[in-house]
């Protein structure tokens, strides 16, 4: 068994680790489903909020392009045919460029290319020295672009200029029809005029660039025209690869929203098509910040589900004390009688059905110890644990019996001076040299069989074994001598001649053999014990010892077992009814190896205050009829 609470050792899965686990699961499982739910339900709400606010801002942002846009094509085509009629009447008026520049801060030229392939520059001054920009660079830019593409359904184009000047510019192409010619460029009388306007994106950048949406425009070959990013429009970016862009010109429809995935980031995306134009805003937010607010309270009840389930535990862990402290302490006290401990101090602690169990438990255990008191302990404790089995069974044991000598004249001698009290002074008297043999018997692995008035009959090898017949006539004899020297010891501590507490010689015979043990008797008692010749023949050697002189005879069955380890000296053989021979007897003296205590029969016989007898008259077979012991 290990060391500390045994009943701990036997018990898998204790009630408060039970009541925690329980409670545990309930409680987990219980906000663990709301707090599903909640997240579930919110994030749908969230989700279906967000699409629609996305949607929402992508059409904003589209009319906002789409009108900026269209601004911006209707004011250039004014302006270019109200200079285009004051061309044709030969009149010149340098404030209209001024005006014209000044209402349209953002612009910065204007390119028209005639039929026949003349074109004309008109740049706002004003505009290349705020930004830093040398005007050659911007008609180089115009010269080395002059295959810009123009739509054949009269579809505005737009292309990113940014990388080439290192400001935010957007180049826009469209077509207008010239109807009365031009004094600057000879277009015909129904020619038609392909514009080129470059101008800043950085109202629009700005504009794009609110809340947690963001918006952008990109061309319809993907390149980014305006990017709430800098960096992405004068990087000449291009989104074609982007999920939405390609979900775009796949499904060719204007406008839609949709989920997608770049980069490992989810995003919601919507995009708007400009009409009759080569451009199209986007609008995307990450999922995580549009579900920021749903995992925030998701955490949040979490850390509630953490706190409510400690304190769960801790309330349940507490409360389990209640119940698993008392049914512990009930279950080491099952264990201790178990192991044959009877006598338990159990006091109820609490006033319910735990309480009325100890207190029932508690006298349970007090009728065990008188129950014990009147059996052999261990031997009870071996048959409820199942290790002794109904029925008898032959055992190579070594049997004791022990005897008291004169005690007739000692009990005569408690009734002349105690009168009617002489039975409880006798038995006083006898339960304290009891409890002195049982002890010395069971430290050595023996069992006490009986009592037959003064008499103690206990064996060893029978319900349990040292390992060997050896070993247990060893124990046997073991016993023997440590009740001689208990004897000594409790003789020197009375009073000479005190007819309530005289002193008290023993006689011990011990004999070897192979005898029937088990459990004998009737339905309604029955007691462990051991039956056969070698009990009757030890009960005749005990009887031998005070004919012979001695306190410890053994035969010679146990003398071949444990002769080696002893100082003996060997008596009279002894004819005994049945046998063929006379049986050996051998006095024991001492351990062999004893470096104190007699070494000689008659140092023992001094020690102990034997007188020494005449061998010569000794009749061994005088006692025979004395001692008749059942089986025999």
């Amino acid at each position: 068994m290990a060391n500390g609470n045994p009943h701990k050792s036997r018990v898998r899965f204790p009630i408060g680790a039970k009541l925690v686990l329980i409670i545990s699961i309930l409680v987990l499982v219980s906000l663990g489903t709301v707090t599903l739910l909640v997240s579930v339900i919110s994030t749908q709400d969230v989700q279906r909020t967000a699409e629609d606010n996305n949607f929402t801002v992508n059409r904003r942002a589209g009319s906002q392009a789409e009108n900026s846009f269209k601004s911006l094509q209707t004011a250039v085509s004014l302006y270019l045919e109200v200079r285009s009629r004051n061309e044709e009447l030969g009149d010149s008026d340098p404030e209209l460029d001024s005006y014209f520049f000044g209402q349209n801060r953002n612009i910065a030229l204007v390119a028209v290319t005639g039929g026949d392939g003349r074109r004309g520059l008109i740049f706002n001054e004003q505009f290349f020295l705020s930004n830093e920009i040398d005007a050659e660079k911007a008609e180089s830019y115009i010269e080395s672009n002059s295959a810009l593409p123009v739509s054949a359904e009269g579809k505005t184009l737009f292309f990113n200029a940014s990388p080439d000047f290192g400001v935010p510019l957007v180049t826009m192409v469209f077509t207008r029809r010239q109807g009365s010619g031009s004094a600057a460029l000879q277009s015909g009388p129904s020619g038609v005029e392909a514009i080129t306007v470059l101008f800043s994106s950085d109202e629009l950048s700005e504009s794009f660039g609110t809340g947690g949406n963001s918006s952008y425009i990109i061309s319809e070959t993907g390149e980014v025209l305006v990017h709430t990013d800098s960096d992405l429009v004068l990087g000449g970016a291009n989104f074609s690869a982007l999920p939405i862009v390609e979900t775009m010109q796949k499904e060719g429809d204007n406008n839609r929203q949709v989920s997608f995935t770049y980069e490992g980031v989810d995003y919601f995306g919507a995009y708007y098509r400009i009409p009759r134009m080569s451009a199209a805003v986007f609008t995307t937010i990450p999922h995580s910040i549009v579900f920021e607010a749903v995992q925030s309270v998701t955490r949040q009840n979490l850390f509630l589900t953490a706190a409510v389930l400690f304190i769960a535990i801790l309330f349940v862990w507490l409360f389990s004390k209640t119940i698993s402290t008392p049914v512990g302490v009930l279950a080491g006290a099952a264990l201790q009688i178990e192991q044959g401990q009877f006598e338990l101090n159990l006091r109820p602690k609490t006033h319910d059905e735990l309480g009325l169990l100890t207190e029932s438990f508690g006298k349970m255990s007090s009728a065990l110890g008188v129950f014990g008191r009147f059996t052999n302990r261990d031997i009870a404790v071996r048959a409820m644990r199942g290790e002794i089995k109904p029925g008898g069974l032959p055992k190579h044991a070594t049997i004791f019996f022990s005897d008291i000598r004169n005690f007739t004249e000692k009990s005569e001698n408690f009734t002349r001076a105690f009168g009617e009290e002489a039975s409880n002074r006798i038995v006083m008297w006898l339960n304290e040299y009891f409890t002195r043999m049982v002890d010395c018997v069971e430290k050595t692995g023996g069992v006490v069989d009986k009592f037959i008035g003064d008499a103690v009959m206990a064996h060893w090898g029978t319900a349990f074994t040292a390992g060997s017949p050896e070993k247990d006539a060893f124990n046997c004899v073991t016993a023997a001598l440590m009740m001689r020297k208990a004897l000594m010891e409790i003789n020197a501590k009375r009073a000479k001649n005190d007819p309530g507490n005289p002193e008290i010689r023993i006689g011990c015979g011990i004999n070897t053999g192979i005898v029937t043990a088990g459990q004998i008797g009737s339905e309604q008692r029955m007691e462990y014990t051991a039956i056969g010749d070698p009990v009757n023949l030890a009960s005749r050697t005990e009887a031998l010892n005070k004919p012979l002189g001695t306190d410890i005879l053994i035969t010679e069955d146990t003398w071949g077992l444990v002769g080696d380890k002893l100082v003996t000296e060997e008596m009279p053989p002894v004819t005994v009814k049945g046998k063929a021979r006379p049986v050996r007897m051998f006095a024991v003296i001492n351990f062999l190896n004893a470096e104190n205590g007699p070494k000689t029969l008659s140092e023992l016989r001094n020690l102990l205050g034997i007188p020494a007898p005449d061998i010569s008259k000794v009749d061994t077979d005088a006692e025979e009829q004395k001692y008749k012991i059942q089986g025999s």
